[in-house]
């Protein structure tokens, strides 16, 4: 008896206990309260029962008697389980009889998705949870159903719950203010509701005695003993005269004595059969007449209550017999236990220890005698497996025997069939006309029969429908939830890259006042300083680069993302203007960047308009640029078929003049990024090749240094060398006025006279500042104009630069340059001193961070600003500078001409002395 109780009890379920459910106040765990569930929301869901004023109380609870199988062990085996809803958590709780205090365990509904087949036993359905699969059985598919639906109903209903807390939490934030709601789940009506069996569900069954099956021994848990011994204590006091206040964790106050006795005799719990057919057997029993109520009310009365009598006698046998079993369980575990404490006391009163090491030693010889018995057991058991596997061979080739004699044997009917039907040919009418009835009701049964199936399958596919419909929301509410938590942590992110940044920014000003602080804080701010350079900005990228940016020390260009510099306080520049870009891109990633995006995913045709050229300034997103430049370049230039391979021949056959130049600066092209670091890399023998072919198309420029980092930039960006090679000729023969890289510069010289004029006008006090300390912008800007700010601008605003620049000309520079000393302008007023104002000015532009600021002052703060303004004062200035220069040239031929009178003097003189020392 006790080895079938240990083998049902491994087939019950190993969930964890939870630590939270146990007894609470009054005795009553906190998930059957009559207050802690939802009620029904369909009229079928009310049922009807009088109480003392004759009103109708709801039934308010979702809880019933279900079998549920046991998925492990060697048996399955079902068990009779007392199921209630637990609406706090989202979990149905199962309990071995409606009167017990602690549940057995419980089933998740959260995330648990439902499912039924139609070829299972009738009542049979899954709850899938992501760790489990449970499988319960009610006593009718109409039961099923409503088990189901209100399953459904109340996932559903905490779902919501659930949603409206997680978002107001995560959508807290006022960044976050004006960003929509959750979607709720939607009611789509494709299973109409289903009546709710009274008799089997709710608060009456929870009232009602334990049915037969739920006090049988096969139905107790060894696996939880404690649950199983409070429990016991609890139902075998329950069972004593006790006072009105001693109640069954089930009753409810609502509820009178009168009524709880007579719907629990008027409605007993059904049992259950152990295997249930398809519908069409409960659709034959209903066909089925009942039996006549010829009985008068008096003796229904004094009947019911003789049987309620002997159903609770019945139910304390049972009772009895369980409480007998658990009894001995626990006299053995006693004994395990006195033998135990009877070793230990040897042990401890053992005279010397030679006798305790006798009792160790007998014990470990006693431990291998067993180790050995349990290796011959699994070599036995190896053994019969073996023999076992040949004999299920055995029986497979017997089946196979089996199935040529039926083949056999079925021939043969047919061929009986055969001679029958001739034989019954050759009877008279009548005879084949009560064939033919036959025939036609065996088809008729059968299609009835058939009729029942589609009905079956039209009603799980329904339920399967509503399923999906559910858990489709379920899992588009979760992803909204998971973007909104993204957004969140890209918010908190960004807010951690600023406050370190600005922790970086004390640090330097510390830095800046070391020589006026004392020994001791100096070394303690060196080591801090120390502390944050050292520190890794991967630790700082770390949480939210799943999403936004790759984890690399290199961006999409392959530039540096922390340039290292050798002097501390550009160390330290870098490392804050990183943190600031990155808080940057973190926050206008959802607002700003997502829906350019979507913007330029939508263009499929490029047209210059209005609405492009707004796009190419606010930034083109990498996986366009390329796309974009080369429209862009295609519209300006003629791209001619073989050309730029037959200037790579002539570049074979001879050597340009300008290849000693270009070799001496291709090292040191774009240091900073990752692929033209190395000598060998294949970017710069790319490079290479572009030089030297526009060296031999353009003869009268040949090479002018800052084309190696205007080719440089193009060839990262269009990777295709011949395409770089147009990009460089299209910038300097169309976009950049003539003579722009000519020997004497004129073109370059001529844009420094005119952003002069710009800058006094825009910016009037920086310009009265920069004459106050006498500080030359061309010896900052003009290297800015030469490579249109490469080197100068971290790569993701050099970038945006050369898209509007590719796309409107050269006014652009003009723009940036201006927005640049805009974006510092109170800074570098709050310099004194002309050395710290050129100090300030050599690195400036490395503490520009937000990319849309600048960008917002180039094409808004700097309006108006048109092109043919640039040109006429272009047309000025370039007089200014001829004259200047024709009168630099009679300067130079004056002073060529007065050196060469010089020296045909002091030939002269020479001459004279030599003659007279000889």
């Amino acid at each position: 008896m006790a080895e079938n109780d240990q083998i049902n009890d491994l087939a019950e379920d190993n969930l964890p206990e939870d630590k939270d459910q146990g007894v609470h106040e009054n005795n009553i765990p906190s998930q059957v309260k009559c207050e802690g569930y939802i009620p029904d929301t369909t009229t079928e869901g009310l049922s009807a029962c009088p109480n003392k004023d004759g009103e109708k109380i709801k039934n308010k609870m979702l809880c019933g008697y279900l079998y549920k199988l046991g998925m492990k062990g060697p048996l399955k085996a079902w068990k009779y389980r007392f199921f209630s809803y637990d609406e706090k958590k989202c979990h149905l709780l199962y309990y071995r009889m409606a009167s017990d205090v602690c549940p057995l365990g419980s089933i998740d509904l959260c995330a648990a998705t439902f499912h039924f087949s139609v070829e299972a036993e009738e009542g049979v359905f899954e709850i899938k949870t992501p760790t489990k699969c449970f499988v319960l059985k009610a006593v009718n598919n109409h039961a099923k159903m409503y088990w189901l639906q209100q399953l459904q109903l109340k996932r559903r209903e905490f779902s919501k719950h659930e949603q409206k807390i997680n978002f107001r939490n995560a959508l807290s934030s006022e960044v976050f203010d004006d960003k929509p709601g959750y979607h709720d789940i939607r009611d789509v009506d494709f299973l109409p509701p289903v009546k709710t069996p009274t008799e089997l569900v709710g608060q009456i069954v929870a009232s009602m005695p334990a049915p037969q099956e739920s006090t049988a021994i096969q139905n107790i848990s060894l696996k939880h003993p404690w649950k199983e011994i409070q429990n016991t204590v609890r139902n075998f006091c329950g069972t004593k005269p006790s006072p009105p206040t001693s109640k069954s964790v089930f009753h409810y106050d609502d509820l009178e004595p009168a009524f709880d006795v007579a719907e629990a005799v008027a409605r007993p719990v059904p049992k259950l059969s152990p295997s249930l057919n398809f519908s069409r057997k409960a659709r034959k029993q209903n066909g089925c007449t009942t039996s006549s109520q010829d009985s008068s009310s008096t003796e229904t009365i004094s009947f019911e209550k003789i049987s309620n009598s002997q159903q609770q006698i019945q139910a304390l046998t049972e009772e009895l017999k369980s409480q007998k079993d658990l009894v001995k369980l626990l006299h053995r575990a006693l004994e395990s236990a006195h033998q135990e404490k009877r070793a230990c006391n040897d042990y401890l009163n053992a005279a010397e220890e030679k006798d305790r090491l006798e009792l160790i030693r007998h014990k470990i010889r006693q431990i291998e005698d067993l180790k050995q018995r349990v290796e011959a057991l699994d070599q036995e058991k190896k053994g019969l497996e073996q023999c076992a596997s040949f004999k299920d061979f055995h029986i497979s080739e017997l089946k196979e025997h089996i199935q040529l004699l039926m083949e056999k044997n079925n021939a043969k009917q047919q061929v009986i069939l055969k001679q029958n039907e001739q034989l019954l040919s050759q009877n008279d009418a009548d005879d084949s006309s009560s064939i033919l009835n036959d025939t036609l009701q065996k088809h008729y049964r059968k299609i009835e029969n058939l009729m029942d199936d589609i009905n079956a399958y039209k009603t799980q596919n329904q339920f399967l429908n509503s399923e999906i419909h559910q858990v489709t929301e379920l899992w588009r509410n979760t992803a909204e939830k998971e973007t909104a938590l993204l957004m969140k942590c890209s918010y908190l992110e960004a807010r951690n890259c600023q406050i370190e940044s600005k922790y970086l920014i004390v640090l330097r000003k510390l830095q800046e006042a070391l020589p006026y602080l004392d020994a001791e804080y100096c070394e303690v701010i060196k080591n801090l300083i120390e502390d944050a350079l050292q520190s890794d900005m991967k630790k700082v990228h770390n949480q939210m680069d799943v999403q936004f940016s790759p984890l690399s020390e290199y961006d999409d260009y392959g530039f540096v993302i922390i340039p290292e510099y050798e002097v501390e306080h550009l160390k330290l520049l870098a490392k804050i203007q990183a943190l600031e870009i990155r808080s940057n891109k973190l926050l206008t990633h959802e607002v700003v960047d997502k829906p350019l995006r979507m913007k330029w995913n939508s263009i499929e045709e490029l047209n210059h308009s209005v609405e492009l050229k707004n796009l190419v300034r606010c930034g083109i997103p990498p996986e366009h640029r390329k796309r974009v430049w080369r429209w862009l370049i295609g519209k300006r230039i003629r791209i001619r078929a073989n050309h730029y391979t037959d200037l790579l021949r002539k570049c074979e056959s001879s050597q340009h003049p300008a290849s000693q130049q270009i070799e001496l600066d291709i090292h040191r092209t774009l240091t900073n990024n990752k692929h033209f670091s190395c000598p060998t890399s294949e970017f710069i023998q790319k490079l290479r090749r572009v030089l030297l072919a526009y060296s031999w198309q353009n003869p009268t420029i040949g090479y002018c240094q800052g084309l190696n980092r205007l080719a440089a930039i193009a060839l990262l960006v269009l990777e295709d060398e011949e395409s770089a090679f147009y990009c460089l000729a299209d910038i300097v023969e169309n976009i950049m006025p003539p003579g722009y890289y000519s020997n004497n510069l004129t073109g370059s010289q001529v844009d420094q006279r005119v952003f002069k004029d710009f800058f006094s006008e825009k910016l009037p006090r920086l310009a009265a500042h920069f004459n106050q300390y006498k500080i030359d912008l061309s010896l900052i800007t003009y290297n800015w104009f030469l490579v249109v700010f490469v080197d100068s601008l971290v790569s993701d605003i050099l970038l945006r630069v050369w898209d509007a620049f590719l796309y409107e000309g050269t006014k652009v520079i003009f723009r940036y340059a201006l927005a640049i000393f805009k974006y510092n302008e109170e800074e570098i007023l709050k310099l004194n001193d002309e050395t710290e104002i050129y100090q300030y000015l050599s690195f400036f532009t490395k503490t520009i961070c937000d990319g849309r600021k600048l960008m917002n002052i180039a094409f808004n703060e700097m309006n108006p600003f048109p092109m043919k303004h640039l040109k006429n004062r272009r047309a000025v200035h370039m007089e200014k500078c001829k004259a200047d220069m024709a009168e630099l040239e009679k300067i130079k031929q004056e002073y060529f001409r007065q050196k060469e009178e010089l020296g045909s003097a002091d030939m002269d003189l020479g001459v004279s002395e030599d003659e007279d020392d000889t």
